[in-house]
């Protein structure tokens, strides 16, 4: 795969190693073949570079993608959190007022039995009758 073909002269030259493209007074480009003759040099460029700008074009697709989920996935816990709070303080909430009405219901027999201590004198010892 060192030879290098010209169709303007149709020789077989040796591939200058030196020049990544061989030079224009040597060969022109559309008609210089690598190797074997079917491997067109411009047909050659235009599909490494087509390659290379697929590639590069799929990674760019997959950073964005990458950063657009990262960016999801950190919004979601926030969201996640705000949510646990809210339902937490609704059951504290909920508790409080069971407390309060177990307080009243409480309070409530011990009046009925007369346990209920005067609020007037909370020191007062309790009496039996």
């Amino acid at each position: 795969l060192q030879c290098l073909w010209c169709y303007t002269n149709k020789t077989c030259i040796d591939y200058p190693v030196r020049s990544l493209l061989p030079p224009s007074s040597l060969c022109s480009l559309s008609q210089a073949r690598w190797g074997v003759c079917w491997i067109n040099f411009e047909a050659l460029i235009i599909a490494i570079a087509v390659v290379v700008g697929l590639i590069l074009v799929s990674v760019a697709v997959c950073c964005c993608y990458c950063c657009y989920c990262r960016r999801r996935s950190r919004s979601r816990p926030d969201e996640e959190e705000e949510q646990l709070a809210r339902k937490r303080e609704e059951r504290r909430l909920q508790s409080l007022q069971r407390k309060h009405e177990r307080k009243l219901k409480h309070d409530e027999i011990r009046k009925k039995y007369g346990l209920l201590q005067d609020s007037d004198n909370p020191y007062s010892r309790f009496e039996n009758e």
